[in-house]
């Protein structure tokens, strides 16, 4: 019975529930960025220039017939796009966040400021 508290006291950590929950949103997230990617920037960015080369995709790109640049081409995109779409999206969050209040912390006095204090009110005596 000691390793399943064990077990619950672990799993029911505030980190790892927070963990759990950053990665469930994180998988979520990650399927409106993608599909933003592939169906709106890509095309909108790829099909002048596809177009031009006379092609319906970037995966036809090839170079001497075999070697497949255009897949290649198209995980570099997709990465800098994704990569550019979470930058503007932390960047619209952070600036969003209401900066931390300033804390002040009371001067206090240090001992010899104290001392002081004594010895100017025992000569006022």
């Amino acid at each position: 019975m000691k390793i399943i508290s064990e077990f619950k006291s672990f799993a029911l950590k505030g980190n790892v529930v927070d963990l759990a929950i950053g990665v469930i949103i994180g998988a979520a997230f990650s399927k409106i960025i993608s599909s933003c990617v592939d169906d709106i920037l890509t095309p909108l960015l790829l099909s002048p220039v596809l177009e031009a080369a006379h092609l319906s995709s970037i995966n036809q790109l090839t170079l001497f017939g075999t070697v497949k640049y255009g897949s290649f081409l198209s995980a570099v995109i997709n990465f800098v796009l994704v990569a550019w779409m979470l930058f503007w999206l932390v960047k619209v969050i952070n600036k969003s966040k209401k900066p931390a209040a300033e804390v002040i912390v009371p001067n206090t006095p240090t001992a010899e400021d104290l001392l002081t204090e004594i010895r100017d009110l025992l000569k006022k005596q």
